[in-house]
């Protein structure tokens, strides 16, 4: 499991990179259009909404490889070893939950609703950029097992270390 993601680590850091470049190469295009050419592209404002989605939800998938999301645990690392470790269970048994339901069944639903609608300024449909949901939840849903199994084995701590704890 440990090849499988870190490979799916790369993948996602790749594509997020990738994506993040893109939105900011439309951006730009949209207002030197707009503002030097006088003369505004239609698909930009499109196409950068869209990225902007795909590399939340590409990133946010990241995040959960990490266990960098956010967790409130100021209650819980008061609680006994074995105590953390069943709120960790229930947690990563949540998001499994909430990513398969929400987004990868949702997202299917959505896509499948939403695909034989056109896009107005480009040349797809908006079920194809609704498969972002779908994908991302599959990942999250395969990171939260990840963890899951390795919360279980007690090969990773039930409550994720800070690397750099701020002092309030």
């Amino acid at each position: 499991m440990e090849p499988i993601k870190k490979g799916l680590d790369r993948v996602l850091q790749l594509a997020s990179v990738a994506l993040f470049a893109l939105l900011v190469l439309v951006v730009v295009w949209q207002v030197f259009t707009r503002q030097v050419l006088n003369s505004p592209s239609a698909w930009t404002e499109e196409l950068a909404r869209y990225t902007f989605v795909w590399v939340g939800l590409f990133a946010t998938a990241l995040v959960f490889s990490e266990r960098g999301h956010i967790a409130v645990d100021f209650v819980v690392k008061k609680f006994s070893p074995a105590a953390q470790k069943v709120v960790a269970v229930v947690v990563q048994l949540a998001i499994i939950f909430f990513a398969v339901a929400v987004l990868v069944y949702g997202g299917i639903r959505a896509a499948n609703g939403a695909w034989n609608q056109s896009l107005s300024a480009l040349p797809t449909q908006v079920g194809v950029m609704y498969l972002a949901m779908p994908i991302c939840g599959a990942m999250i849903a395969f990171y939260a097992i990840y963890h899951l199994l390795a919360v279980l084995r007690d090969t990773e701590e039930a409550i994720a270390v800070d690397e750099d704890p701020q002092v309030v």
